[in-house]
């Protein structure tokens, strides 16, 4: 008990100071802490649980009516007027009441423990707390109710040709079938009803996991019961929004799998090789993935590796095999009667160290390298039992596309089960999934029993974080962005809540560019507009594709420590990513896609955390394509249940004035970006160059600095070639400074 708060009970705080704690109060940051709860939906039904308890009546007390006595046990230290005679039954009475607690410590334990081993709920029970969290479980492909569909329709047109019968109409499509498993309440019926193993759930519990997520409850019932003995499996679709806690919902049945998989095999000394592969786009998110994986695996025997240059996943044939020393350097029996050597040996580069992990998590094209062997064949992954992308539709565009599913066809077991997670993913995704793993089970001759293709959905699809307040700011200019940055660095004024509830970006948080050389222009700018009293320009950094893969690695451990402050960089950052303190997110140049600024902002408002901004700016260059953003906006705004017009960030009117940009302009955005930002920066044409490059000097000033600077080279030219200056042809004495 703090002693200085019972002594000083009495005193009331001034009223400046009642408004300044009021103001820390309600000013809520996602870096103030932990959140509670870190679930997005389903609050409305414990808050209507809530309301339904008795309140206390709110009239006033009668003047004649004394208040209700209160009495304040005081410590030992604090009671001068205390009998010293009741001091040992003071102690007894204490530790009575501390046994007391224990007691009631264990005995709620064992009630819970009670609960969980309960009886399962049933159909009804499942749909009701799905659809209060806005899950929904759907049947993309049964491929078993297929095949006896197929085969009852061949048996009814055979006949329908024997009884020449009419050909009746085509049947309609029908609806997708919808699931309700039960869902996980609480991680420890991980271990109540799924029988995960003791040490699993020992590492579950160190990391602080109590309340599963909505992606959570839904998915990991799903996939344990998938990886049963008895149970063929599932392929997994999963679209859930950023920070929902994917990453644990697809580790924990990996390891959950590969425990049952060495515990059948603990007679068997061999091991079977890389049994699980998590593809990333970024090495960023590919190492966070490892830290967690290895959190779960702790002390469980099951190995993960990230994947780095030189390492090789697959022994190739004949490895180990020393050539003979004439045949690798030709000798001269080998030689033909003109003296030149007939046999070439065959270049093999160099192999790496095999590497034995259980686990094995890469970008594509790091294990693309690996198991590439000569004249572009694919060595087989046949041991590979799990595949799983994170970030799935990025894995699946046109920029990793070929990569990815060149490695997910080098997988050739028939146990092979996938999952694909996202917070965005268009339908065309989905058929691609769908078409790959029909031409993978076409090529394959196995008579094994093909696993059903299930989705899982999260709130609305491809939507932003609810839990978050979105700014969308008109700058004009690309000096109007420079100074609203500096704006948000340095306020004019202290800025308060006012009626709508605003919240103000505090540092730490990330601003998000176009292109590399943007990034590092806006840095060069920014670099020395925090004090040095305030740590200077260690506080701003930069981090993007060009860095190394150490300097990338010290940026990424300072920000996470809190030593730098402000975070400049491009898109490299923008998916995956978690970073739990992040306060806020500035688009400073507008994103490229609806799907990009999902992904950006969700940098922010991580694990059910409130109180991040996400602030969007965007210039006349931008009005094309902005609507796009916009829309995300307000649907997002939708969802966490803001309906006046009064207090959304987008308003009717905006919609109506911003022109709808077309799906050729749409395609072309999200290749190339805004082309006359790219422009600006690259140098492509002069003409507006200005207009485009980050900068505060003006155009007159550049102009003249680029005057000087061609008089110079040009001067330069003259001199190199012995050519007159201006000065010696107009027949001058003065011949100008020497340079």
């Amino acid at each position: 008990m703090d002693f200085l708060k019972v002594l000083s009970r009495g005193t009331s705080l001034s009223k400046g100071a009642g408004k300044a704690a009021q103001s820390q109060k309600t000013q809520k940051t996602p870096s103030s802490g932990a959140s509670s709860n870190p679930q997005l939906f389903g609050h409305d039904t414990t808050e209507a649980n809530d309301s339904q308890a008795p309140k206390a009546s709110g009239r006033k007390r009668k003047r004649a009516q004394a208040p209700p006595a209160t009495t304040i046990d005081l410590p030992p230290e604090l009671d001068f007027f205390r009998d010293p005679s009741h001091a040992k039954n003071d102690k007894k009475e204490e530790l009575d009441d501390q046994t007391a607690v224990e007691e009631g410590k264990d005995n709620a334990a064992r009630i819970e423990e009670a609960k969980d081993e309960a009886q399962p709920m049933d159909e009804e029970e499942c749909k009701r707390i799905l659809r209060s969290h806005k899950v929904k479980v759907t049947v993309l492909e049964d491929y078993n109710k297929a095949k006896q569909e197929q085969m009852e329709a061949e048996r009814k047109s055979k006949k329908r040709k024997k009884s020449k019968e009419s050909v009746e109409a085509p049947a309609k499509k029908k609806a997708k079938e919808q699931l309700y498993p039960e869902p996980l309440t609480s991680f420890k019926q991980l271990r109540s009803r799924h029988g995960i193993s003791r040490r699993l759930a020992e590492n579950i519990e160190a990391q602080g996991y109590s309340m599963p997520t909505e992606v959570q409850l839904a998915s990991l019932p799903l996939l344990l019961q998938g990886t049963a003995p008895e149970s063929n499996g599932i392929d997994l679709l999963t679209v859930a929004p950023t920070g929902s806690g994917k990453t644990l919902a697809f580790l924990i049945p990996l390891v959950h799998s590969l425990l049952q998989q060495k515990h059948e095999r603990k007679n068997d000394a061999k091991s079977d090789g890389i049994q699980a592969v998590v593809l990333a786009p970024t090495k960023e998110l590919a190492s966070q993935i490892v830290n967690e994986g290895r959190k779960m695996s702790l002390k469980t025997g099951i190995k993960v590796s990230l994947m780095r240059k030189g390492m090789e996943v697959v022994k190739e044939d004949g490895e180990g095999e020393e050539a003979p020393e004439n045949d690798a350097h030709g000798s001269e029996s080998d030689s033909g009667s003109d003296g030149e050597d007939t046999t070439k040996p065959a270049q093999r580069r160099k192999r790496g160290q095999l590497v034995k992990s259980d686990i094995i998590v890469s970008t594509p094209l790091a294990l693309l390298h690996a198991i590439q062997r000569s004249k572009g064949s694919v060595a087989p992954l046949k041991t590979v039992k799990h595949l799983v992308l994170d970030e799935a539709d990025v894995l699946l565009d046109p920029l990793f596309r070929q990569q990815t599913l060149d490695i997910w066809n080098a997988m050739t077991n028939p146990l092979l089960r996938v999952s694909l997670w996202s917070a965005t993913m268009g339908s065309s995704i989905e058929e691609l999934a769908i078409s790959t793993i029909n031409s993978r089970w076409s090529t394959l001759a196995s008579e094994s029993i093909r696993p059903n293709l299930i989705r899982l959905i999260v709130g609305l699809k491809d939507s932003a974080v609810p839990n978050i307040h979105h700014q969308l700011t008109y700058a004009a200019t690309e000096q109007g962005k420079l100074l609203a940055v500096r704006q948000l660095l340095h306020p004019t004024a202290p800025r308060s809540l006012d009626s709508t509830n605003t919240p103000s970006l505090r540092p730490p948080f990330l601003i998000f560019t176009q292109t590399i050389p943007r990034a590092q222009a806006l840095h060069s700018e920014l670099q020395y507009d925090i004090p040095p009293e305030a740590g200077g320009s260690s506080r701003i950094a930069v981090l993007h594709s060009s860095l190394s893969s150490k300097q990338r690695d010290d940026v990424m451990t300072r920000f996470r420590r809190g030593e730098v402050w402000v975070l400049i960089t491009t898109d490299l950052l923008a998916r995956g990513v978690d970073f739990r303190g992040i306060n806020g997110v500035v688009n400073y140049d507008a994103p490229t896609s609806g799907a990009a600024y999902v992904h950006r902002v969700g940098r922010t408002g991580r694990a059910g955390r409130t109180g991040g901004v996400a602030v969007t700016l965007y210039t006349e260059e931008d009005i094309p394509y902005i609507k796009n953003i916009a829309n995300v906006i307000r649907r997002a705004e939708q969802v966490r249940g803001i309906v006046d017009e009064k207090d959304s960030c987008v308003k009717q009117w905006l919609l109506d004035a911003l022109p709808t940009p077309t799906k050729r302009d749409k395609k072309e955005l999200k290749r190339r970006g805004v082309e006359a930002r790219r422009a600006g920066v690259e140098g492509e044409r002069t003409k507006g160059r200005w207009r485009t490059q980050i900068s505060t000097r003006s155009g007159f000033e550049k102009r003249v600095d680029r005057n000087r600077r061609e008089a110079v080279e040009a001067s330069r030219k003259r001199k190199s070639e012995g050519r007159p200056s201006k000065a010696e042809e107009s027949g001058s004495e003065f011949g100008g400074f020497d340079e």
